[in-house]
């Protein structure tokens, strides 16, 4: 029976391998049809909230409105689309020297703080950025609630006002009439 000496640093050298092959396999040498630098798989968003709506900006610049495709559903909103590869016929000797830009189907998902409106919803697409207005729905607008005056419940008009007790950082406690 032979011996085999443990070596802890062996299994992080492997450790330290395997991550440098997933980041080239990811980045360097995307697998076909793998999103990777030349297509676009996500799409960067901002989105803001008013007492009325959320409303999205997303940068699509290339990309016709006929390629895009917007749904709804819930609190959830879907962006999909697909920006397309220009096809460059340069001739025998010709090659890239440097292709940073996306191509390639991209979708995003977001999901809202309330539900909207779909039916109400707008969308505008003007110099390559989309703009999505999302009315909130009835029951996830703001409501003012009217705060009534008068005697509180149970205290008879001419009774003492209620005691206010304030609480000092010291732990004293003061008490005022209203």
């Amino acid at each position: 029976m032979s011996t085999t000496r443990w070596d802890p640093w062996g299994d992080i050298v492997s450790l330290r391998e395997a991550m440098n092959n997933l980041l080239e396999e990811s980045f360097v040498r995307p697998r076909p049809g793998a999103p990777g630098p030349g297509m676009a798989s996500s799409l960067a968003l901002d989105v803001k909230e008013t007492p009325d709506a959320f409303i999205v900006v997303a940068s699509v610049p290339g990309v016709p409105p006929s390629d895009i495709d917007i749904t709804v559903l819930g609190d959830t909103l879907r962006i999909r689309g697909h920006r397309r590869e220009e096809s460059d016929e340069g001739g025998e000797g010709t090659r890239w020297l440097l292709r940073e830009r996306r191509f390639g189907a991209f979708e995003r998902t977001v999901s809202l703080p309330a539900q909207v409106e779909a039916d109400q919803a707008t969308a505008d697409f003007q110099d390559g950025v989309l703009t999505i207005t999302l009315p909130k729905a009835g029951s996830a607008r703001p409501r003012s609630i009217p705060v009534t005056g008068g005697a509180s419940r149970g205290q008879q008009p001419g009774a003492s006002a209620p005691t206010e007790v304030e609480v000092h950082a010291s732990g004293d406690r003061a008490e005022s009439q209203r």
